[in-house]
């Protein structure tokens, strides 16, 4: 494959050659890449703006990760903030800091990730920037939506009594990682290593190519559930927890019981020495929705088929404990990810 060096085209010959054929969805969308800055128009909506910033070596590897799917990534995890507000994802837009040893090929196979994750969620690309780079490949992306006022869900609504849920599994997507990176130490100095993933297919999706829980905010409204305080679980259920406690000045009691795990998680922590709770409560990059219900929900929330109650909210003085399965008590702490730790 002939590889292009992205210089022939200059800033904006990059630009306009990976955006040239984006068609936009949403009519609030009334003019996007091309000038300035994006036209957007949201009525009687409340708009909600997101950023995340991706680092080589803090936040991926590229020895493992392949550029396409790191650019679906890079889109839906701005996405699942947007829906952890209850909201509607509308808009991004894409700033890279490219170093010269990327070809004009690696970022259109970043860029078509991006656009199929668009694709799927329905979200337009209005914009962004692009600059050299000295430090490897850095990728920002803001994304904007939208929701109507008494519709958004805040961190700080949760209520004594009220019922704590979280969608899917946990765990899974830093077992996947663990396995990527036991696999990337092994094939060191290896010209035809072949990693061993069979089995294991879906703790490394769950890593390489997570997906946002739209679909959980659409069984919510169909079963008329309007949480009462809700995050997506980034840094790791611990820390949500925490975070959901502080800003509700609540406190909470989790059963470890009830905790989802995969199997796939289950056998790859035991094959690893690894503690299976601990890995499900601080391992990170799930993405699920973590959410409380009031207790008049009950009912409403056993019939949901995309999360399950975990707990429940309690006085502050009582403090965030998980319990066993032999009924001890267990502090909750923040252990998951911290990105000022991994320098």
């Amino acid at each position: 494959m002939n590889e292009t060096e992205i210089s022939t085209l200059g800033e904006f010959g990059l630009i306009d050659h990976l955006t040239e054929n984006i068609s936009l969805r949403n009519d609030s969308t009334r003019h996007g890449v091309g000038d300035d800055c994006a036209v957007l128009h949201y009525g009687d909506r409340e708009t909600l703006v997101t950023t995340d910033l991706l680092l080589e070596g803090i936040h991926f590897d590229l020895s493992y990760v392949p550029l396409k799917h790191l650019g679906y990534k890079a889109v839906v995890v701005n996405l699942s903030d947007i829906y952890a507000m209850n909201g509607t994802p509308r808009q991004i837009t894409v700033s890279l800091g490219i170093s010269k040893r990327f070809t004009l090929e690696h970022i259109e196979q970043l860029y078509a990730g991006m656009r199929i994750a668009c694709e799927e969620y329905g979200v337009d690309i209005v914009g962004g920037d692009t600059s050299a780079s000295v430090t490897g490949l850095i990728i920002s992306i803001t994304c904007l939506g939208d929701a109507k006022r008494d519709e958004i869900v805040y961190r700080n609504g949760a209520r004594d009594t009220d019922l704590v849920c979280v969608s899917g599994d946990l765990g899974a997507a830093y077992m996947g990682l663990q396995l990527l990176e036991r696999e990337r130490v092994a094939s060191a100095g290896m010209k035809d290593f072949q990693p061993d993933f069979a089995g294991r297919e879906y703790i490394i999706e769950r890593q390489l190519k997570p997906e946002a829980r739209r679909d959980v905010l659409d069984e919510l409204h169909q079963l008329g559930i309007k949480p009462t305080a809700m995050m997506d679980v980034s840094d790791g259920l611990s820390s949500e927890l925490l975070h959901i406690c502080r800003n509700s000045k609540v406190g909470c009691r989790i059963y470890e019981e009830r905790i989802p795990i995969d199997y796939q998680t289950a056998i790859m922590a035991e094959e690893l020495n690894m503690n299976l709770v601990t890995a499900a409560m601080n391992g990170g990059e799930d993405y699920e929705l973590l959410f409380t219900v009031p207790l008049t929900d009950h009912e409403k929330v056993a019939q949901m088929k995309t999360a399950r109650l975990i707990g429940h909210i309690t006085k502050p003085e009582l403090g965030a404990y998980l319990i066993t399965r032999d009924n001890a008590e267990l502090e909750i702490r923040a252990q998951g990810w911290n990105a000022f730790d991994k320098q």
